[in-house]
C-alpha cells in the first residue's frame, strides 16, 4: 500500500548551514521510486521555501507556515492569512514593545529595519527573497501574512506581547531568543490532517520526520512518529522512532528502519 511522509525542512532535510546530505536526496528519490508519496512539511512560510535544490527533490507538495498554507503539484490548496487588522496590531503593538519582527507570507516577507543587526538569518531573508523581501517601516501596500516570528531583545517588553497575543497565537520559544507565533488551532499536524483528508489518506499510513519543538503536533498526529538524531530532547521523548542525525543519514537510515526504501 502507499505511504506519505511528510518530512521537516530545518535540521532534518538540510543542516545549519542548508546543505542538503546526499543520502536525503537518494533516499526520496527511493522513496518516489517505490510509489509513497512525499511531502515538505515545515514552520517556513511559503515565501521562504525557494531553495532549487530542494524543490528539484521531487516532493509532491508543501505544507508551510505550520499548517496555514497547503500546495500540491505546484498549486495552492488551503491558505489561511490573518486579518488586515491583527496584521496592523502587530506591527503596533511589537513596534511599541520593542521586539522586532519578520511577517512571513506565502509569496513575500514584511521585516523591521531595527534590532536584527547582524542576524545572519534576516541578512539570509533579503538575499533570498530579494524583490519580495520589504521593510515594515513605510511600506503602504497589502501585507498578507500567514504567521510571524520575533526576537527579544534588551528592553523588550515580552511580557506584554504574550499578553496581548496569548489568546489567538500558540507561542513557540526557540533557542537564541527566537519567538514563533503561529495562529491558535492550527500546526503542522492540523495541515498534516486537512491534507489526508482531502485526499483519502489514513492517518495510520503517514509518517514524519522532525527534530524541533514545533514538530511535536506533527510527530503526535501521523502513524508513525519519527525524531532524528539531532532533535531537542521532547522530540525524541514523543517519538515512535528515533533515528541517526542529520550528519549520518538519519533519513535514509529512518526510510529503511520502517521498510519504505
Amino acid at each position: 500500500m502507499r505511504k506519505t511522509v511528510f518530512f521537516d525542512i530545518d535540521g532534518t532535510i538540510w543542516d545549519d548551514d542548508m546543505v542538503i546530505p546526499e543520502s536525503t536526496i537518494e533516499a526520496v528519490a527511493a522513496l518516489k521510486a517505490n510509489g509513497h508519496l512525499a511531502f515538505i512539511c515545515t514552520g517556513r512560510a511559503r515565501a521562504s521555501v525557494r531553495s532549487e535544490k530542494l524543490l528539484n527533490m521531487g516532493f509532491d507538495g508543501i505544507i508551510a507556515a505550520c499548517g496555514n498554507y497547503i500546495e500540491m503539484d505546484g498549486k495552492v490548496i488551503y491558505e489561511n492569512d490573518l486579518s488586515a487588522d491583527m496584521v496592523q496590531k502587530v506591527i503596533r503593538v511589537l513596534s511599541e514593545c520593542k521586539m522586532p519582527v519578520v511577517l512571513e507570507g506565502s509569496t513575500d516577507y514584511w521585516i523591521d529595519d531595527e534590532g536584527f543587526e547582524d542576524d545572519p538569518y534576516v541578512d539570509y531573508l533579503f538575499e533570498s527573497l530579494g524583490e519580495h523581501a520589504h521593510i515594515i517601516r513605510g511600506y503602504d501596500g497589502e501585507i498578507k501574512i500567514n504567521k510571524f516570528s520575533a526576537d527579544v531583545i534588551d528592553g523588550t517588553d515580552y511580557e506584554r506581547v504574550k499578553a496581548e497575543f496569548a489568546d489567538d497565537f500558540l507561542i513557540l520559544e526557540h533557542v537564541e531568543n527566537v519567538v514563533e507565533f503561529v495562529p491558535k488551532g492550527t500546526s503542522k499536524a492540523t495541515g498534516i490532517k486537512w491534507l489526508c483528508k482531502h485526499l483519502d489518506i489514513p492517518l495510520d499510513e503517514t509518517y514524519a520526520i522532525g527534530d524541533s519543538v514545533n514538530d511535536l503536533e506533527m510527530l503526535e498526529s501521523v502513524g508513525h512518529g519519527i525524531a532524528m538524531g539531532n532533535s531537542m530532547p521532547p522530540v525524541k521523548e514523543i517519538a515512535e522512532y528515533v533515528t541517526s542525525d542529520i550528519s549520518d543519514d538519519g533519513v535514509k537510515n529512518a526510510l529503511k528502519h520502517y521498510g519504505l526504501i
